[in-house]
């Protein structure tokens, strides 16, 4: 089964058929929300709004591992994860989207395994962070559907919840990065850990500190707005993974 795991300005996506709601608990704790099963153009999935249902859970404080281990306890092997970032490179420029394909991690005490406290120590690979399969099925999606897609990016994941200072964007394009989120990790690594498929669909909605019409402020408006535009093309480009994955 496949999840998506929604995150700024998306609670639930558009025309999802609610059957049911799942509340898992989990020996990590209590999921962000509630688990949505239901139907969306015509395929059965799973949704779980990672800040919570009112958007009230901060990056740095959502539980990934019960998250991961409730879509796991749901019967889910491919996860869908939508994310909103900054744009560092010069052709990811607000309101683009892109299909990461690399992760650089910067963030600090968050329950990065499953794999601790009296368990065997384990060691994933994670030389390709994301899926080939689920990165396949986002662009084949956005192409059935007509909507233009940067195909690679490396996402550089912050601690957060702040925004970054412009050095701190200048050291993460040094390192090479070209997005900058706040989310894809742990989350990444725990769904390796738990043997699912693991994706993401990132959509700019501001240049990153000190970049473009970000050089002196965010505007945090403007980037608000940007965001609610670019949700209907993400709806679209679900309806088109739907269509074309198997």
């Amino acid at each position: 089964m496949l999840a998506i795991i929604g995150g700024s300005g998306m609670t639930q996506p558009s025309g999802l058929a609610l059957s049911r709601r799942e509340a898992i608990r989990t020996p990590y704790g209590d999921p962000s929300a509630s688990l949505a099963v239901g139907t969306l153009h015509g395929r059965e999935l799973v949704f779980l709004a990672r800040h919570g249902p009112k958007h009230m859970i901060a990056p740095h404080q959502i539980n990934y591992r019960a998250n991961i281990w409730a879509l796991k306890s749901a019967g889910v092997s491919r996860i869908l994860s939508l994310a909103t970032v900054g744009g560092i490179g010069a052709q990811y420029v607000p309101g683009s989207l892109a299909v990461p394909h690399q992760i650089i991690d910067y963030t600090c005490a968050r329950g990065q395994t499953f794999f601790e406290n009296g368990e065997a120590v384990t060691h994933i690979d994670f030389t390709e962070p994301f899926s080939e399969e689920i990165r396949a099925a986002i662009l084949a999606g956005a192409k059935a559907c007509g909507e233009a897609v940067l195909p690679r990016g490396v996402y550089a994941v912050t601690q957060g919840p702040r925004l970054e200072t412009a050095a701190e964007i200048d050291r993460l394009e040094r390192d090479g990065a070209d997005l900058v989120g706040m989310t894809a990790m742990p989350e990444a690594a725990l769904a390796r850990e738990l043997g699912m498929a693991y994706g993401a669909l990132a959509m700019v909605a501001n240049y990153a500190a000190g970049r473009g019409d970000s050089l002196k402020r965010i505007d945090l408006d403007a980037m608000h707005a940007i965001h609610r535009e670019g949700m209907a093309r993400v709806g679209r480009i679900i309806e088109g993974v739907l269509g074309v994955m198997q």
